[in-house]
């Protein structure tokens, strides 16, 4: 037994030295408040320095949100040395407005972009513009890397998984460098979506959005919205854990922990960290995946 142990502790420990050529990507969302602001600044400093691919900033859809987020993006841009990806939808801009800003933001040196089609107010019609159409406009304005929302568990307005997954192939041919993934729970779910794409010929990385949980009310609450499902041992996980933020901290640590360590051993080598803003439980998943600042600069 003690022998069989150690063995496993020797696998483990190789496969997690070989996590040297990880690359992460952090997501913030634009502060409402002076407070928020705050917060998002002393996360932005403390995860700089892990260097992460690049940085997005959510997008809302009315347009006060918007030149928020255009706010954070060009103090990203000019105060750190980061690469900053602003989202971009398109259920709130015509063709000629989107041009003028995917213009603007390629001559102010941003050349990231994360292109999603946005939430569709309640009692719109149905889209006739999807994601697929802004990856091809934003490639017609400019060569962006351009990364696009994929779905483990469904989109919550998708026909059934086939027509969700068809969707995500005509973003990537229409020149999607890279998909993120909504934030997921079970790892089956998506290491066999990443098979499915495979087998529908889409030959970009599938990045892993990873949510650390803090707030596990919270995030039932966005699990709901988003079509995600709760599995019976997270719940188990959190029970008993409403009054006591501390020990929260650690147990939706040592879970996301869990899950990257099974998807870097599955050969996931980028991986996409929800922070909400928050870079405590994201630096410590970043330090245990060899995810270190870098000392030689």
């Amino acid at each position: 037994m003690a022998f069989h142990h150690a063995q496993h502790t020797q696998s483990l420990n190789q496969s997690l030295s070989e996590l040297s050529d990880i690359n992460v990507s952090f997501e913030f969302f634009p502060p409402s408040t002076p407070e928020m602001e705050k917060i998002l600044w002393n996360s932005i400093r403390r995860l700089a320095p892990l260097d992460p691919k690049f940085v997005s900033v959510t997008y809302g859809a009315n347009s006060g949100v918007r030149d928020r987020t255009h706010g954070v993006i060009e103090r990203i841009q000019q105060e750190t040395s980061l690469v900053a990806a602003p989202h971009l939808t398109l259920v709130d801009a015509s063709d000629e407005e989107l041009v003028d800003l995917a213009k603007q933001y390629w001559n102010s040196g941003i050349k990231n972009i994360v292109a999603l089609r946005g939430d569709l107010p309640d009692g719109s019609p149905k889209p006739t513009r999807f994601a697929n159409d802004l990856v091809r406009l934003l490639r017609s304005v400019a060569d962006f890397d351009i990364s696009v929302a994929a779905y483990p568990e469904v989109h919550p307005d998708a026909r059934n998984a086939q027509s969700d997954l068809i969707n995500l192939k005509k973003k990537i041919d229409a020149g999607a460098n890279r998909a993120i993934t909504q934030f997921f729970f079970d790892v089956e779910s998506y290491l066999r979506f990443r098979d499915r794409c495979v087998a529908a010929g889409i030959d970009t990385e599938i990045v892993p959005g990873i949510l650390p949980v803090t707030n596990f009310k919270q995030t039932k609450r966005f699990a709901d919205m988003t079509n995600v499902a709760i599995p019976g041992w997270l719940n188990k996980q959190f029970e008993g854990l409403d009054d006591d933020p501390a020990t929260r901290q650690l147990v939706g640590a040592n879970v996301a922990i869990d899950m990257v360590k099974v998807l870097a051993r599955e050969g996931v080598k980028d991986f996409h960290f929800y922070t909400l803003n928050r870079a405590e439980l994201t630096y410590a998943i970043c330090h245990t995946l060899g995810v270190r600042p870098n000392t030689n600069g």
